[in-house]
């Protein structure tokens, strides 16, 4: 007992210290990205090829002059970045990073945990996130923060609808499974969901822009209307967590559409891999295999999303909506009908 407890405590520190990590060289992958595409060279100053500058931005959220507004409510001001930074990182704690390995003779999970219903606390701990963004707009009592949590709220809850229909599809796809580990096993001896779910792909990776308030849905953060929307009288490190929960969020939205539809840690031909290099079931080197490709999967979200913030111009707020409420919501339960007649056919559900 004491051996397991001791192992998912240095799981949940690595997997805390990978999210950090992921999070802040995001910051620097992005600048290089940017850089790229607008024939520039990006950081190059911190460090051999700007691999310090990372450091250098956390070092002066940290020692920047920490200022609280006379007028707002302080406890709340605070509460607000610190809820939106631990339901950021809550969400890694369902999320199957590899494939169970054998350390000890003991078969271990490389998982923090395995609930039966990971989806659903999934959806629970990033509807709790718009909590942290109400509270620190509102707390600032400043007009334009108000505006922008305002507006981050009705987004986020508008697209979760869209979003929580094509999981539904998923679902159902999945045999009915709300655990993450056995939605990302049924994919391993067949296809991946993105062969049966395309739509409801597409109208996850949209939806998972406009909840991590990415470009071309950045609108709760509009310079040029709301200066800088709900994290406008936000300074020091609080601003940071405001800035590194996004960012964190990024990656783990890239790593739940990496398990929801392409397999996560499965890829093609993997058991083919496997017996050529003699590795059976519990071989540390399938954990790291598998670990390494389902990395790769995120860092190729990821770049897509920073690809998308650099080629779209932002919508306006009326055009969010509507795409929102108007286009993906249809869009959703049109594919949720058609996955039910499918699913049908092919003798995986019954009426």
């Amino acid at each position: 007992m004491i051996t397991f407890l001791i192992y998912k405590l240095i799981l949940c520190v690595v997997v805390f210290a990978i999210s950090l990590g992921i999070a802040a060289y995001s910051t620097l992958w992005e600048r290089k990205l940017s850089a790229l595409l607008q024939d520039r060279v990006g950081p190059d100053r911190a460090g051999p090829f700007g691999l310090l500058q990372p450091l250098a931005d956390g070092g002066k959220m940290f020692f920047k002059e920490e200022i609280i507004p006379n007028v707002s409510n302080r406890f709340l001001f605070i509460l607000g970045p610190s809820l939106v930074m631990l339901t950021a990182l809550m969400t890694g704690a369902v999320i199957p990073w590899a494939k169970d390995v054998y350390i000890g003779g003991a078969l271990y999970s490389m998982q923090i945990t395995d609930i039966n219903i990971g989806v659903l606390y999934l959806f629970g701990v990033v509807s709790m996130g718009v909590y942290g963004i109400m509270i620190g707009g509102w707390a600032s009592n400043n007009k334009y923060a108000l505006l922008g949590a305002i507006r981050a709220s009705s987004q986020m809850i508008s697209y979760e609808i869209a979003m929580g229909i094509a999981v539904i599809a998923l679902i159902i796809t999945s045999g009915g499974t709300l655990s993450l580990r056995e939605i990302v096993e049924t994919q391993d001896a067949g296809f991946a969901n993105i062969v049966w779910q395309p739509l409801g792909f597409i109208i996850f990776f949209v939806c998972a822009l406009a909840e991590t308030n990415r470009a071309p849905f950045d609108l709760p953060e509009c310079e040029a209307e709301l200066v800088g929307g709900y994290h406008t009288e936000y300074s020091s490190m609080k601003l940071g967590l405001f800035l590194f929960a996004e960012y964190i969020n990024m990656f783990i939205s890239s790593a739940i559409m990496s398990a929801f539809y392409f397999g996560g840690y499965n890829f093609p031909f993997s058991h083919e891999l496997y017996d050529a290099m003699g590795l059976q079931d519990g071989s540390k080197w399938i954990a790291l295999i598998g670990f390494l490709a389902f990395f790769t999967k995120i860092v190729i979200f990821i770049s897509v999303f920073m690809w998308i913030r650099w080629t779209l111009p932002r919508f306006r707020y009326d055009q969010l909506m509507k795409l929102g409420w108007k286009v993906l919501l249809p869009l959703s339960l049109l594919n949720l009908a058609i996955t039910v007649v499918v699913e049908f056919f092919r003798g995986n559900i019954s009426f």
